[in-house]
């Protein structure tokens, strides 16, 4: 069982349950995911299996499109609706006011990665300190969100529609709108609707998959491992490059210079390959060994 299964993950699940209840369903415990959705999200986690797994470091870097509600007036200890409340603010913000404050957050932004995250410092997760009470320097990072829309009200909550590069805190950058507005703010939900060329709306949730598991069908939900590489031109090589590919060489290759999806004469994708003056070297190989 090899490809890419689309996963529509429930809340208070993290992105390792799913993996975990998958290798159960599917029987394989070649499962991984690229880019992880913390408990109280909801939305597309993209699930590689088998041997597609080598690809989940080139997921890694997708764009990622989001829906997520702000909550102003509120700030947290976790930056969300899960934390503990730090402060609250009853002052009224418009939507013209919040408009033009979201100006600041295009293009590129530096955000400090929230204390209740599992980046590293020094060898230590931050969840770990922050669970301790303890508070460190976390160094900033530059993140690209390339569009950041206000789509509607909803209760108390403003709906966002955020598309960003990876590594983005989607809880971050509600609190640090909430520190422009001067009245703070939280993030009080979030579904991810979409990561690179993958939609939510093509997802499964984990009980299909297992229904599906159970009758045999499983294989039917999975997409190839080259729907990921897709935007590369696909070639074709000879028994002898073939074997190449599989033994690891470089070979001659007279195409322009770039990257290609390499297949075999019997249509099996081998890898991801890049040509550089006439010469084939492959990036990443998928074929099963």
């Amino acid at each position: 069982m090899n490809g890419i299964l689309l996963i529509d993950k429930p809340e208070s699940w993290t992105s390792n349950d799913v993996v975990q209840k998958l290798r159960g369903v599917l029987h394989e415990k070649r499962i991984g995911h690229a880019g992880t959705l913390d408990p109280m999200a909801t939305g597309l986690l993209t699930v590689f299996v088998g041997r597609a797994t080598r690809a989940v470091e080139f997921a890694e870097s997708d764009k990622k499109r989001y829906l997520a509600g702000l909550r102003l007036g509120l700030k947290t200890d976790t930056q969300d609706v899960t934390g503990t409340v730090m402060e609250r603010c009853g002052d009224a913000v418009s939507r013209e006011e919040l408009e033009a404050i979201l100006e600041n957050f295009r293009g590129e932004i530096r955000q400090t990665p929230p204390m209740y995250s599992a980046v590293r410092v020094n060898g230590k997760r931050l969840y770990e300190l922050a669970r301790r009470g303890q508070t460190v320097e976390r160094p900033e990072r530059t993140v690209s969100i390339f569009s950041l829309e206000i789509l509607e009200k909803n209760g108390e909550d403003w709906m966002l529609e955020v598309e960003c590069s990876k590594g983005t805190y989607i809880r971050t950058l509600c609190h640090d709108i909430g520190e422009k507005l001067g009245c703070g703010a939280c993030l009080s939900s979030l579904r991810r609707t979409g990561a690179g060329i993958f939609s939510v709306e093509d997802a499964h949730t984990v009980d299909a998959v297992a229904v599906s598991a159970a009758a045999g069908l499983a294989d039917a939900l999975l997409l190839p491992t080259d729907t990921l590489f897709r935007e590369h031109p696909a070639l074709t090589v000879g028994e002898k490059d073939e074997s190449r590919v599989k033994n690891g060489s470089f070979f001659r290759l007279e195409e322009p210079d770039g990257f290609y999806r390499l297949y075999g004469e019997n249509g099996g994708f081998l890898a991801l390959a890049r040509i550089a003056g006439g010469t084939c070297r492959t990036i990443k190989s998928f074929f099963e060994v």
